[in-house]
């Protein structure tokens, strides 16, 4: 567990590619494969499942500690991480442990055998046996809150210098539906034996957002262009006569679709569809909101299939014949694609249309038009480009539309998480409905530190009442506001919902009289 919490503190410590990735094929080149294989699954959003209640750790660290729960509870809120409170708050071990992470793991598994009781007692004992940053990693682990500033990629490019094996083929071989559990190092990274798991999906492609305009990548008629949906990523894969459908996030979701499941008897075995998984409707594509009534639901009711009914909007050709396709261009996959589509004919498989121009300012024009086809801008693909995985810059950019804007006033803040704990950085915003104010959206980015200080500073002087970790102040900070999109919600008091919020900008220049109004808002109604 030392070396994993020595890791762990070189790739928080640092912001530099290059040195997150020599420190990660150290790593791999001191621990044991279980560790590897541990730390793997970790950095690949694979977690132990979690056994014990936030309620109760939060109630056995105030009675480690020695303290009341009332005290436990306030230092939560001024610390605002509850891994970090519990390891600041409990007192110094009795003993050291030298065990490994996968020890940990393992042991933070088995509590779902035994009871509350001796529950509490073998955290209690764990607690007790390690210091502070390794109770805090502990405590992350065993919450399933573990997170660190590394991305997958880099994971990768690190376990390649370390195992010698190709970067492209690895990020194939960690794809798929495996636990720590399930194989070994060897088998996994090495031998790549679950290369032959019928469902394993392959790595998405993604792309960047495009810099400036798209004058600087050349000819116009090297170039696809289409729409850029707004659903879920996915791959539907048809092998063994059975239908898998992975989500980006590399969640295995075919249960939560099951219109997808009559294409296995529509499609050949051995073929893999890169699409959008799109609510629509009426020969029209319905708002995020719509799907997401379906996600985080256990059961796809009827009526759910009914009122959010979905599509599989196909961008690309990954495999075909059982033969993977990524190496061939653009041009000749989507040649094969639309072959396929358009024999199926099947309204729940749809070809991505591509978006016809003969020159820049042709699709410039098609962009300032993209929310009327429900999309969020275009999408500029090579023709010749294969498909790669990751996200890489050259081949296939991003062009979303310019955010929607509304100026509103701040009316309630509260603390912030991780290194802003002590900050009030997540703000609810409020605009006029007649003379009353109503609350419609929290946003918390978009702010420097230096405005987060100011603005901390005004709140502590103007704060009316205090909620816990909440405070309303002085309706008097305006801030312009950007979001992507914006639908109807009964859930909400404002009856509207906005599409990712984020603070543009401190319009110090702006007084209460002039922010936007709710009907300003519901103008912008799709």
């Amino acid at each position: 567990m030392q070396e994993f919490v020595r890791l762990f503190t070189a790739l928080d410590q640092t912001t530099k590619t290059n040195d997150k990735v020599a420190a990660l094929a150290a790593y791999f080149g001191q621990v044991d494969d279980l560790d590897k294989l541990w730390t793997i699954a970790l950095l690949s959003h694979r977690r132990p499942k979690r056994t014990v209640t936030t309620t109760m750790l939060r109630e056995w660290a105030a009675a480690s500690a020695g303290i009341s729960q009332w005290l436990f509870e306030e230092s939560y809120h001024v610390v605002g991480d509850l891994a970090e409170t519990i390891a600041l708050t409990l007192p110094q071990p009795s003993r050291y442990s030298d065990q490994t992470l996968a020890y940990w793991i393992r042991y933070i598994q088995d509590l779902a055998k035994v009871d509350e009781p001796e529950r509490k007692a073998r955290v209690m004992d764990a607690w007790d046996q390690q210091v502070s940053t390794e109770r805090f990693l502990f405590n992350k682990l065993i919450t399933g809150g573990f997170r660190v500033g590394v991305s997958q990629k880099l994971m990768v490019r690190a376990l390649a210098l370390h195992s010698g094996q190709e970067e492209s083929v690895l990020a194939h071989r960690l794809m798929g539906n495996w636990t720590p559990d399930g194989i070994a190092f060897q088998e996994l990274v090495m031998d790549g034996q679950l290369s032959e798991d019928r469902s394993k999906p392959y790595p998405f492609y993604l792309a960047y957002a495009l810099e400036g305009t798209p004058a600087a990548l050349g000819e116009p008629s090297d170039w696809y262009a289409e729409h850029k949906w707004d659903g879920i990523r996915g791959q539907l894969i048809v092998r063994g006569g059975e239908v898998f459908v992975w989500s980006r996030g590399e969640e295995l979701v075919t249960d939560k679709f099951p219109e997808y499941l009559p294409l296995a008897q529509l499609l050949p075995d051995g073929t893999v569809i890169d699409g959008e998984i799109l609510p629509f409707k009426d020969n029209a594509p319905l708002s995020f909101q719509v799907l997401q009534t379906r996600i985080g639901r256990k059961n796809v009711t009827k009526s759910i299939l009914q009122q959010a009914p979905v599509v599989l909007r196909a961008y690309d050709l990954l495999e075909w014949g059982g033969q993977d396709w990524r190496q061939y261009p653009l041009s000749q996959r989507r040649a094969q694609l639309e072959a396929v589509v358009n024999a199926l004919s099947s309204s729940i498989l749809q070809l991505s249309p591509l978006v016809e121009f003969q020159n820049w300012d042709d699709l410039h024009r098609e962009r300032l038009n993209a929310r009327e086809h429900q999309s969020e801008g275009l999408m500029l693909k090579r023709k010749s480009a294969p498909y790669r995985d990751g996200r890489k810059r050259g081949d296939w950019w991003k062009w979303k539309v310019d955010p929607l804007t509304v100026d509103a006033v701040m009316i309630y803040a509260q603390q912030g998480h991780g290194r802003r704990a002590n900050l009030y950085t997540d703000f609810t915003f409020a605009v006029y409905d007649g003379e009353q104010l109503v609350p419609f959206t929290k946003a918390y980015s978009g702010l420097t530190d230096v405005e987060f200080i100011e603005i901390n500073a005004w709140i502590r002087n103007n704060t009316l009442e205090r909620f816990g970790p909440v405070r309303s102040v002085k309706a008097q900070l305006v801030f312009e506001l950007a979001f992507e999109g914006i639908q109807l919600s009964p859930r909400h008091k404002s009856g509207i919902a906005l599409r990712f919020p984020r603070i543009l900008r401190w319009r110090k220049d702006k007084p209460l009289a002039e922010i936007n109004t709710l009907e300003d808002l519901k103008k912008l109604l799709s």
